[in-house]
């Protein structure tokens, strides 16, 4: 079955950690710096993020992802250096276009927390598959209906897609214009409607039967196909995202109450 997954399989050690060791890690790169309100840990976990994604070989796919962002960063910095509350300092001008420090420093945190939160997200999404996420967050007594409702969205948009390309090969032997302008496009569209929302509704008819056959709403313990691999590193990697995260927290706490 395809996936509109963006896993890519490099066989590096990023392929191999656990994905709740990359959740922690996410759960870190996102607290920490937003707790601390120190810029400086959110550069660090941005370079700390790059590394890893260059480490994997995925850092190639992870840079479209980033620049999509960049319009958006772009009208921060824009609209942040020229016309933010407080503005003071000219740092430069363009005719009467000018820059100020004051702004362009506060869409310059914005920019790291973001570039941050995205590239700590592509570590995860890009080296892990969803359904080794979800079977090892079953394992840790995540909900097995939702965790299925989780992996379907991955393959149903890939099966429609198949289903439609199916029809349209029949309808297309049987003499159907399919090409051509956009009027005839549409007319062609039109008829598939119809049998591929019936072939879904049939497609998800034998997933529940099959599922029920197999003890799907079963409340005893599940058995799982894979055996869990969890090595030392993993255990590492876990225990050092929650303390900083722990630690950041008790330092807001204590900065909140002097």
């Amino acid at each position: 079955m395809k996936s509109i997954s963006l896993y890519e399989e490099k066989g590096t050690m990023l392929n191999r950690t656990a994905p709740e060791s990359k959740l922690c890690y996410i759960l870190a790169a996102v607290a920490v710096p937003a707790l601390t309100g120190n810029r400086w840990a959110g550069i660090a976990f941005t370079v700390c993020s790059l590394v890893l994604l260059l480490a994997g070989r995925v850092l190639r796919k992870a840079l479209p992802m980033a620049a999509v962002s960049g319009f958006v960063l772009l009208t921060v910095v824009v609209i942040q250096g020229m016309f933010r509350a407080g503005n003071a300092t000219p740092v430069f001008s363009a005719g009467p276009v000018v820059f100020y420090r004051e702004g362009l420093s506060y869409a310059l945190h914005i920019v790291c927390n973001i570039m941050n939160i995205l590239l700590g997200f592509c570590v995860l999404v890009l080296t892990t598959k969803p359904s080794d996420l979800i079977e090892n967050l079953v394992r840790r007594g995540f909900s097995p209906r939702f965790g299925y409702v989780f992996v379907s969205v991955f393959q149903i948009i890939p099966q429609m897609t198949e289903t439609m390309s199916t029809i349209t090969d029949a309808q297309r032997s049987r003499g159907m214009e399919t090409e051509g302008s956009l009027f005839t496009r549409i007319k062609a569209f039109i008829p598939l409607i119809s049998p591929v929302v019936m072939s879904s509704l049939v497609n998800t008819r034998e997933r529940a039967l099959a599922l029920e056959a197999r003890g799907f709403a079963s409340r005893r313990k599940k058995t799982f196909l894979n055996e869990e691999t969890k090595t030392a590193a993993d255990r590492y990697i876990q225990i050092v995202c929650l303390l900083m995260t722990a630690a950041a927290l008790v330092w807001r706490i204590a900065a909140w109450l002097t």
